[in-house]
């Protein structure tokens, strides 16, 4: 399928994991990327992978480097057609323990660095009357032990998206989520063998998620397909948001 052809695709946190795997699903579709991560290597590394693709250093937690790293997408491809929010950190730690810094970077880059792009994109896309916003939560916003910041700022990318729908039905711009499960990134893999084989076990499914399988569900939310879809937090975990509470 071709369904990105010649249409413009932003993804934040492009340098690794999920980013990088949605990077090369929405350029083998035939999309133009702008893409971005604080690793200026890793960013390079994903858009030598996708034919035509724009690297950029962006501190998405900067409001100044997001609206110069817009213009400058704008300058070179005319428009905006999707926006991808994935960048995110963590700093786990027990609430008592955790630290202004810990808790102020999580918050920074996931929720205040998603309300960034979405504000310096959403003029554009609703002047051109199109737009698809995917911004990435995770099943820990319901709440997760010796996540705080995280799940506050998980929990908090929902109702941003939820909202952002509402201002965007009538623009033709449509605003979804994502809540990975147990995906299959760099940071999964850090654990030992036993850890993760432990945590698979969890998951209804008995697997560990690919970046694949979170990248084609990103394909269809931010696909022309998908234009009554909005408001939508979609759970890609195997059954684990379901399933393990049954046991």
């Amino acid at each position: 399928m071709r369904r990105y052809e010649n249409r413009v695709v932003l993804i934040t946190g492009s340098g690794q994991g999920l980013g990088r795997a949605m990077a090369r699903r929405f350029a083998a579709e035939g999309a133009l990327l702008a893409l971005c991560d604080v690793n200026e290597a890793a960013v390079k590394e994903t858009a030598a992978e996708c034919d035509g693709a724009r690297p950029s250093v962006v501190d998405v937690a900067d409001a100044r480097q997001v609206g110069e790293w817009i213009e400058e997408t704008l300058s070179a491809f005319g428009r905006v057609d999707v926006l991808v929010n994935n960048a995110g950190v963590i700093r786990d730690n027990r609430v008592e323990r955790m630290s202004d810094d810990e808790w102020n970077i999580v918050i920074d880059v996931s929720l205040r660095g998603m309300f960034h792009c979405v504000r310096a994109v959403f003029p554009q896309m609703k002047q051109q009357g199109y737009g698809r916003i995917l911004s990435f939560s995770s099943m820990s916003g319901r709440g997760n032990f010796g996540q705080a910041n995280y799940a506050a700022a998980k929990a908090g990318v929902v109702g941003m998206a939820r909202t952002i729908a509402l201002e965007g039905a009538p623009h033709g711009v449509t605003s979804n989520a994502i809540a990975p499960g147990l995906i299959d990134t760099p940071m999964l893999a850090s654990m030992n063998a036993a850890a993760r084989a432990k945590l698979a076990g969890r998951v209804p499914m008995r697997r560990i998620g690919d970046p694949a399988d979170i990248a084609e569900a990103a394909a269809y939310l931010c696909s022309e397909a998908a234009g009554y879809v909005t408001g939508v937090v979609l759970d890609v975990d195997g059954g684990i948001s379901i399933g393990s509470a049954l046991r």
